[in-house]
């Protein structure tokens, strides 16, 4: 950028040179960052995982077989239950067994929201999600 006084007469050239101390600076900037961060990014941190048994845990109560069907209707270990008496189906159970919710892929979300919150008013809080593997 070229400055100049406002007297008239004088002509002054415009100095077209670029300056090039601010960019050697970023740059410098920038190559010490990147010396800074780079043996960071490379080595990884070693950490001994724990193995996990692939032995099924023994329960002494036999699980609760929930399954919501596509169509909204809700089988407590094969038998057809309202969702209305769901819950006093379940207390029927101890609280310390487990409940498998089996839930068909087309089942609305609010139908299982519902069969939760009726298994968790009954007192059974160990409910685990049954899938099938992928093919």
């Amino acid at each position: 950028m070229a400055f100049g006084s406002f007297e008239k007469g004088e002509e002054i050239e415009a100095n077209a040179e670029i300056n090039m101390i601010p960019f050697i600076d970023v740059m410098l900037v920038l190559l010490i960052i990147f010396m800074i961060t780079m043996p960071m990014m490379t080595n990884a941190v070693k950490v001994d995982l724990p193995k996990a048994s692939s032995q099924p845990l023994a329960s002494t109560t036999k699980p609760v077989d929930l399954a919501v069907l596509g169509s909204g209707q809700i089988l407590v270990n094969g038998d057809a239950v309202d969702i209305a008496s769901l819950e006093t189906h379940l207390q029927q159970f101890s609280a310390d067994t487990e409940v498998h919710l089996r839930a068909d892929r087309k089942t609305p979300y609010e139908v299982v929201a519902r069969v939760l919150a009726a298994a968790s008013e009954a007192g059974l809080a160990k409910v685990g999600f049954v899938t099938d593997l992928p093919e």
